[in-house]
């Protein structure tokens, strides 16, 4: 949460592109779910992919959760990249 700009404040823009984790990394982070929306293992079949970010929303404590145009599901901000 928040890995350079601090909490609330969005790493990835909306309309900007970026690209999910490898399926290793998503692998391991449904599996500590850790997190406010979880991943769901449908969602595994998208890691590589670029996309450009449909929505974010923050959750208290600062989560950033992204909505990615295209691509379902919702997304945390550690399982995406700048692309």
């Amino acid at each position: 949460m928040g890995k350079s700009k601090g909490i609330n404040n969005a790493e990835f823009e909306v309309g900007s592109e970026v690209k999910i984790a490898d399926r290793a990394f998503l692998e391991a982070f449904l599996e500590a779910g850790q997190y406010h929306n979880e991943l769901e293992p449908e969602q595994l079949a998208f890691a590589g992919k670029i996309a450009k970010v449909k929505a974010v929303d923050f959750f208290t404590g600062g989560d950033e959760i992204y909505t990615l145009q295209g691509i379902p599901g919702v997304w945390h901000e550690e399982c995406l990249s700048a692309a």
